[in-house]
């Protein structure tokens, strides 16, 4: 009987062993049934790692097979010419569509959802907001007041007790506030010394998990996960009910407001009073007076400007952390453009900081804030890779992996280089959205970029002229399996006042 139990577990490590060997394979099993998902589930915590070396070892291009009868099946791809050919020059075969529309149920119709017409109207009306005089005003100095009279004071603070700072929380409560002041006009005070709980921000985190499980599971799995409410789907439920509740209040207030003419002349237009006085003549497909409207267009605004802008600081201070020439090149430009304590920050000034901008694309290249991109083609296609897809196969841009390909970026893909944003003319270098596509490509590109880049200058100008930062040492730097690229553990950095005469 022993003798039986030791060979019993002897085969059972054995086959164990040989499991999960071919789960970690670079190119993964198909098991019958199952397909690929075992391999993909074993992944997981490493998924976008896994990605780069999965579509490395298979030419740019991987078909991932689902299990039986369950519509998972996947195309991952890196190619640049599929890439332009979807987001670009066959863009009408390619709508958001009923299976994006599923997974993404929690931002209704927001602009990010929309298809056709109703997208049009949001983004003609989104595009009018941002290129409004007053609006413009009104975000920077927005952002410049959080900066000042907020997160450099928390900056001090942390230097003069000696604490450690986790600088992904620090900046995630940087952009809530400013993202939450614009789109409502109320700023929530997130960021303070006493670093308040804060229901809604964790609720979007929340979110963001929830649903990009939905992407790579099958959906009879999270629908029927959703349906006994367990596991990522309650979380995301729960999340949905935080959401709902805070855009209520901030609507009623908002209507509040406007009923007693609270505003006065000239005063700041916020998203939300923009939406609620919006011309339903010029924009026919968005009502003013329809409370699930506004909560859309606000929850869809507030994870593409809290989320991604905090995420892009994140993982630009963490490589500056790790190239300390680049500190110092980014200074020598600062301390040539701006005098200390700037108390506005000038577009045509802010210009001027080739390298810190070269610094910047490069971090959002190997850092993309929104790492991969999920398409459906309407109509059955042929891919520029060869690859044909059927109407309503599901695609993944893997824009993560994109910037590692070292067939598209060159040998040095993966190492942080700002230099090669920088032409031999020492202007900033232009890469087609297809290769770099941070901001989307298309005509889908994000509206929102040149706002996203200047919190970004902005914050780094006061930063690296006030403060050396330095990485905790041992800490563990692991992705967030979510639809935005975050670290699992925070960063950990010391702050320290520079010296300066």
């Amino acid at each position: 009987m022993a003798l039986k139990g030791f060979l019993e577990i002897s085969i059972a490590f054995v086959i164990f062993f040989i499991f999960s060997f071919l789960l970690r394979k670079k190119t993964l099993t198909n098991w019958p049934f199952l397909g690929m998902l075992p391999g993909l589930i074993v992944e997981t915590p490493r998924f976008y790692d896994w990605i780069v070396e999965i579509l490395e070892a298979t030419g740019l291009t991987f078909h991932f097979k689902g299990p039986w009868f369950t519509r998972s099946d996947l195309l991952f791809t890196v190619d640049p010419a599929n890439i332009n050919h979807i987001l670009s020059s066959n863009f009408v075969n390619y709508p958001k569509g009923p299976d994006f529309r599923d997974i993404f149920e929690p931002l209704g119709d927001g602009i990010f959802n929309a298809d056709f017409d109703l997208w049009k109207d949001l983004r003609k009306s989104a595009h009018a907001l941002l290129s409004r005089q007053d609006f413009q005003g009104f975000t920077k100095s927005t952002t410049v007041g959080v900066v000042k009279n907020r997160l450099l004071p928390v900056l001090d603070h942390a230097d003069k007790t000696d604490t450690v700072v986790d600088l992904q929380d620090v900046f995630q409560r940087f952009t809530f506030d400013t993202t939450l002041t614009l789109v409502t006009g109320y700023d929530p005070k997130s960021l303070s010394m006493d670093m308040p709980h804060v229901e809604l921000a964790i609720a979007v985190e929340d979110a963001e998990e929830a649903i990009f499980h939905r992407h790579f599971r099958p959906r009879i799995f999270w629908k029927l996960q959703s349906w006994l409410g367990f596991g990522f789907e309650k979380k995301l439920r729960d999340a949905v009910a935080v959401g709902d509740r805070a855009c209520a209040n901030y609507i009623s207030a908002k209507r509040e407001e406007i009923r007693r003419g609270d505003r006065s002349e000239g005063e700041a237009m916020d998203l939300l009073t923009y939406y609620m006085n919006i011309d339903k003549n010029k924009y026919e497909l968005l009502n003013p007076n329809d409370d699930k409207f506004l909560r859309d267009s606000m929850l869809t605004f507030i994870l593409a400007g809290r989320d991604t802008t905090s995420a892009g600081l994140t993982w630009f201070f963490f490589l500056l952390s790790k190239n300390p020439k680049a500190v110092t090149k980014i200074r020598g430009e600062i301390e040539a453009t701006f005098e200390r304590s700037v108390n506005w920050f000038d577009q045509v000034d802010l210009n001027k900081l080739v390298y810190l901008y070269g610094a910047i694309y490069e971090s959002l290249r190997l850092y993309p804030p929104v790492p991969f991109n999920h398409k459906s083609p309407a109509r059955e296609d042929v891919l520029p890779s060869g690859h044909r897809v059927d109407a309503n196969a599901k695609i993944v841009l893997a824009f993560y992996a994109l910037a590692r390909m070292k067939s598209v970026w060159g040998e040095d893909a993966s190492e942080f280089k700002p230099e090669r944003w920088i032409s031999d003319s020492g202007v900033l270098r232009h890469e087609p959205s297809f290769k770099f596509a941070s901001f989307n490509a298309g005509p889908r590109t994000c509206i929102g970029k040149q706002v996203a880049l200047t919190h970004m200058a902005i914050v780094a100008v006061e930063i690296l002229q006030n403060y050396d930062i330095t990485a905790v040492d041992g800490q563990r730097v692991e992705l967030v399996p979510s639809v935005i690229l975050r670290m699992k553990h925070g960063f950990k950095v010391f702050v320290r006042k520079r010296c300066l005469p």
